[in-house]
């Protein structure tokens, strides 16, 4: 397989309701880019599709486009004109309204003409649809190629069969003709004056080896009340982010009742350990159901042995969940179907159980996660290093480099732009770690379970520990380097993951004023939020994955922080940056975007290959809205 390059997704326009999204150009049609198709799960079922439409000389025209709206994280409305068959005079008069409606394993597409003409207008209108049922690794890594079918036409359109997919498409009252990988749909239609004609067709799609399902539920969170004085804009952000949500919510086959939010459109709509807690842990000021469920969810995947093909221990939480083995072509990277590759999924995971158990969660469903959660504070303690600390290394050489939330090969810098050397201990994860260990024994406690005491023991130590190695001091100012590395050696460069120790407890006031006042300087705040590297060091750069762009989910957590540690000014100042980069993604902001600064451009540029919508980029709007209403 040839690794080609991965698919920009910023010009292009999805309709989704996981485990089911389309992607296309703002016209609605598909396959110019290599994004473009309809896909369920992990395969891509169909790959183009064009609409065009024929007057009384019989040749076919494109629409022109000229409006596209996203009615809800499901909907979207294309409209262009028929200017083919409209009559003489300036004013358009034949409309074309094509409403795509995604949902659960079907995609279907409604395309109404709107005539103001005063005869009646004859027409024929066309979709041409091509298949490929290409696995989305394949196309994520810009080497898919078609798969292998046999189709057949029906009385009502027609059926493809391949590798364990099913593609059916119905198409009622259109004569259906198919030649190699396309079927072609054709209607006849007469529009009355001053009236309309519709034609509609539909694909519904099935894959044998999906192993998420959709969820069954209305979403369970409330819708909020605006904040008292808030930025207007708060509430186009928050409505959009919780349709986003509520479309983003899978399951588990074998326990279709607790939902989790998949990580994002389009390569994960799967359980992530790291992605699914943020998320439901961002969402906690307006629901804890979420959390509650994810939680069991992951419990139920909780690591019981040691094995180093699929980084698995006992009491770790997972990382990822994938229907087959994962292979990145080009990268080196090949991943089980059930990996726990991730350092910071298992304190999270921990904490998340505090949070949520504060939050009301009943206190029978907190006990039955408590041998959960003691296995997961004995994987805490017990993987600390010799230096105390938690740390990571891949084992395998085809895994995942880095395991923190920055997880890119190039991630954790030196100042001078070079690349730290493992085993990495992440300063962020140290705080996760004791704020774990505090929450976890304080649970112990209340369920008059034994080890509490030892766990405080631990954290005070690990506190004591990370004052002592972690702090650097350059000429940016003093602040905690984003890792030790193989050598024990502080990693100096200024980072946003020092923003995530924030509120959890193991910084000093102090030292948290310390750090919110240096995350909110210019080499680190762009007005559109923060960076995840500063401008200062050596390897910035402003579309560097984890280098120098902003991710939105990470902005959030280090304005969350502040808000905890009261700090209020500078999270409202960080959340002001994260309104003005929702303004202008049109309320849709995406997995990262570019870390320019709003002195140098009017709206920040997108990051082409950013997911979109982004469960914990969506999430950010609760946070926004948390620490507005404060």
């Amino acid at each position: 397989m040839t690794a080609g390059l991965q698919p920009f997704l910023a010009d292009r326009v999805v309709a989704l309701s996981a485990p089911t999204q389309a992607w296309s150009a703002d016209d609605g049609d598909m396959g110019a880019a290599p994004i473009d198709g309809i896909y369920h799960g992990d395969t891509r079922f169909v790959r183009t599709l064009r609409v065009d439409y024929a007057g009384a000389s019989g040749a076919f025209a494109a629409p022109e486009h000229v409006a596209t709206a996203i009615v809800d994280a499901g909907t979207v409305r294309f409209d262009a004109l028929l200017r083919g068959v409209d009559d003489a005079f300036p004013d358009p008069k034949v409309r074309l309204v094509r409403e795509r409606r995604v949902a659960d394993g079907v995609a279907t597409e409604t395309l109404t003409v709107h005539a103001h003409l005063t005869e009646p207008v004859r027409l024929r209108l066309r979709a041409r649809i091509g298949w490929d049922l290409s696995p989305l690794q394949e196309v994520k890594a810009g080497s898919a190629g078609a798969t292998a079918t046999d189709a057949e036409t029906t009385a009502s359109g027609l059926v493809v069969h391949g590798g364990g997919a099913h593609l059916t498409v119905t198409a009622p009252g259109a004569d259906v003709s198919v030649a190699a990988a396309e079927a072609t749909l054709t209607w006849d239609l007469e529009v009355p004056a001053h009236g309309t004609a519709t034609a509609e067709w539909s694909a519904r799609l099935a894959d044998a080896g999906l192993v998420v399902r959709a969820a069954a539920t209305p979403a369970p969170w409330p819708a909020p009340t605006s904040a008292t004085g808030a930025d207007p804009r708060l509430q186009r952000w928050l409505g959009r982010a919780l349709d986003d949500l509520a479309a983003l919510r899978l399951a588990l086959p074998d326990h279709p009742g607790d939902e989790f939010f998949a990580a994002g459109a389009p390569w994960f709509f799967t359980l992530f350990g790291r992605d699914s807690l943020w998320a439901a842990r961002l969402l906690l000021p307006l629901d804890s159901t979420m959390a509650a469920s994810t939680l069991r969810v992951l419990a139920r995947l909780q690591g019981t042995r040691t094995d180093p093909a699929t980084a698995e221990q006992p009491g770790k939480i997972m990382h990822e969940l994938r229907a087959g083995t994962l292979e990145m072509p080009g990268e080196g990277i090949v991943l089980p179907p059930l990996y726990y590759g991730t350092v910071d999924a298992t304190p999270l995971w921990v904490s998340l159980l505090a949070d949520t158990a504060a939050a009301g969660m009943p206190e029978a469903e907190v006990r039955a996660l408590l041998p959960a959660l003691e296995a997961a504070l004995e994987w805490i303690t017990a993987s600390a290093g010799d230096d105390g600390f938690l740390d990571y290394v891949d084992e395998t050489g085809h895994g995942l480099s880095n395991q923190g939330w920055k997880d890119s090969g190039d991630s954790i810098q030196w100042r001078d732009g070079s690349l730290a050397a493992g085993p990495i201990a992440l300063c962020e994860v140290q705080g996760y770690a004791y704020e774990a260990a505090i929450g976890g024994a304080d649970l112990l406690d209340r369920f008059g379970r034994p080890g509490a005491e030892r766990l405080r023991a631990w954290a005070a130590g690990l506190k004591q520990r990370f004052a002592e190695r972690f702090w650097v001091t350059t000429p940016e100012g003093r602040y905690p380097a984003i890792a030790l590395d193989r050598d024990g050696r502080a990693v100096d460069t200024l980072t946003t993951n020092a923003g995530h120790l924030l509120g959890t407890g193991i910084l000093s006031p102090e030292e948290e004023a310390e750090v919110a006042q240096l995350l909110t300087g210019a080499s680190m705040s762009s007005g559109f939020g923060l960076r995840t590297l500063s401008t200062d060091a050596g390897g910035y750069w402003p579309l560097s994955y984890h280098g120098g762009s902003v991710w939105t989910h990470d902005t959030a957590i280090v304005a969350r922080g502040m808000a905890r540690a009261g700090l209020a000014s500078p999270a409202r100042e960080v959340v002001a940056g994260m309104l003005a980069a929702a303004e202008a993604f049109d309320y849709r902001v995406p997995e990262l975007h570019a870390g320019d600064a709003a002195t140098d451009l009017p709206r920040p540029a997108p990051y082409p290959a950013a997911c979109r919508p982004q469960a914990w980029s969506a999430a950010a709007a609760v946070t926004a809205w948390d620490i507005l209403r404060a």
